[in-house]
């Protein structure tokens, strides 16, 4: 009898094989993974794990729950650069299976919500492609989806330790990002009256006195305070006044005040949020199964959803910060909610595959004809080193969508190709234009000759774990004299500075190509001889 094949194997299995190709054909980011890599090198080097430091420096932006994932593997595997970028992933594959029960705890009675909303999360290339980065959104959205479950399964029994779980997964949400998971959990807290009565009572359902699920809610949130005071405080207290400050008060409330950067207008959501839904957005199922919503408000599930997604989107475009990844953490409520309408729906017709699958087909011509366009300057250097063949995979992808007997599995794993597909047409300009290593080895080579590098302008740490520095590097250009004290202090020391245009007074020692620059590594004694030939041109 041939074994069972579950949609939580197919799930797996194509996350293993995006994961895997990311990882083998793309090097760290920066300046973001390569700054976190550098941040959990710094708590493995110095044995520091209570205060993030970063360049010898109090890393405030973020909490320490990611780098100490980071080096626990690293206790347990050995220093390596595939674990740490392995961590976040993980998460998002839990994700997956979180969400499936998330489905099941909701909808008792339709376990086809369970079985297609994961596959349906997966689909999206914007959610697969964030999949295989090292970044925090993941882990959130990880810890998001935990509270609510507890959350439900307390709805569900009436039981306090619901509410104790949902704490707990608040607190380590909370040491993920930071009290930004609040926002994925408290306005469905708060708006049980409006769904918990409507839920499903296939599965039990507890009258909870609202009296007493307020207080759950507050018992919810006074864990999680604990949980992340237990780290703050003294960490407050070892890192000083300045650090102190940045974790209670700048990293938190401080960016919905006054936010620090990625400025944009309040519609910038609405408006870039249906290209994140690809390609699922232009999948005929979908809108006909959306224009089920209004018979569909009656169902508790869907309005918890509906509060998780609509209020966190309404906060988020208030703030004037915004990045894309912000909103990751709603992805799993657009997916379930789209994979209960399509259970009520269930019209999916024989020919809704060629949409989806003709803009794959489009996407993957573009990749193989983008060299032969005559694109100039730098765009056309980097279409130049496309890999273009791995656009016939993208195009092979498209063409077996509108075939497909089960299209959940067959789109999502049509998106899973195009996200290989994408790195490993990519990975030469990766290689080529986005890898520091080089770069950072020929520091370590200075350092262990015992001679100190400066980067010229602002340093994001971007060389530490790829090349292993046991020391700080001096960022100059920053400040009033900070260049005249380095050269003065090391005068057989290098200067690693940044160009659109090599300035040729003196012949750089190396050069590198990194995105539109050009990097160049210039001994010491030349930016004495020429002041200012470190500035950028």
């Amino acid at each position: 009898m041939a074994p069972t094949i579950r949609p939580s194997h197919i799930w797996t299995t194509l996350w293993f094989i995006v994961v895997g190709v990311a990882l083998f054909v793309r090097p760290p980011l920066p300046v973001d993974e390569t700054r976190y890599l550098a941040v959990a090198w710094d708590m493995w080097l110095q044995g520091n794990y209570l205060v993030p430091h970063l360049n010898g420096e109090p890393y405030s932006h973020k909490p320490p729950l990611l780098f100490w994932l980071m080096t626990a593997g690293w206790h347990l595997f050995g220093v390596n650069d595939w674990w740490p970028r392995l961590v976040a992933p993980l998460f998002g594959l839990g994700c997956l299976f979180f969400m499936a029960r998330l489905a099941e705890v909701l909808w008792p009675e339709r376990q086809q919500v369970a079985r297609s909303a994961p596959l349906l999360l997966f689909g999206c290339l914007f959610w697969t492609l964030f999949t295989t980065l090292t970044m925090f959104d993941m882990m959130l959205a990880f810890f998001a989806l935990a509270a609510l479950i507890a959350l439900v399964m307390a709805a569900r029994t009436g039981r306090w330790l619901g509410f104790m779980a949902a704490g707990i997964a608040i607190g380590l949400g909370g040491l993920a990002k930071g009290p930004a998971i609040l926002l994925h959990f408290l306005p469905v807290a708060l708006s049980a009256p409006w769904w918990l009565a409507a839920l499903s009572t296939s599965n039990g359902a507890a009258a909870w006195p609202w009296r007493r699920w307020y207080a759950g809610v507050a018992l919810s949130v006074a864990l999680a305070v604990v949980i992340g005071l237990a780290w703050a405080i003294p960490a407050g207290m070892a890192g000083g006044e300045a650090y102190r400050d940045a974790i209670f008060w700048g990293q938190s409330a401080g960016r919905v005040v006054n936010s620090f950067a990625h400025a944009r207008p309040f519609w910038w959501y609405a408006a870039v949020i249906p290209g994140l839904v690809l390609p699922w957005l232009v999948w005929p199922p979908l809108w006909r199964a959306f224009r089920r919503l209004t018979d569909a408000m009656g169902d508790g599930g869907v309005r918890l959803c509906l509060v998780w997604m609509a209020s966190a989107f309404v906060v988020f475009s208030l703030v004037s910060g915004k990045q894309l990844h912000y909103l990751l953490p709603e992805f799993p409520a657009l997916a379930l909610l789209a994979g209960y309408l399509l259970t009520i729906s269930d019209d999916v017709r024989p020919k809704d595959g060629w949409l989806p699958g003709g803009l794959l087909i489009v996407a993957g011509a573009v990749v193989v004809a983008a060299p032969f366009v005559g694109l100039e300057g730098r765009l056309g250097e980097t279409v130049q080193d496309i890999n273009t063949g791995w656009g016939l995979v993208i195009i092979a992808a498209g063409l077996a969508v509108p075939w497909a007997r089960l299209p959940y599995v067959t789109i999502s794993a049509a998106a899973a190709g195009v996200a290989m597909a994408v790195y490993l047409a990519f990975s030469p300009v990766l290689a080529a234009r986005y890898d520091l290593t080089p770069v950072a080895r020929q520091i370590k080579i200075y350092e262990d000759a015992g001679k100190r590098t400066a980067n010229f302008g602002k340093y994001h740490g971007q060389y530490h774990f790829l090349g292993q520095l046991q020391k700080p590097v001096p960022a100059i250009g920053q400040r009033l004299n900070d260049e005249t004290e380095f050269l003065a202090a090391h005068p057989d020391g290098y200067v690693v500075a940044y160009y659109t245009t090599v300035p040729t007074r003196a012949p750089p020692l190396h050069t590198y190509t990194f995105r539109k620059l050009t990097v160049v590594i210039w001994p010491a004694r030349a930016l004495i001889a020429h002041p200012g030939l470190g500035d950028r041109q």
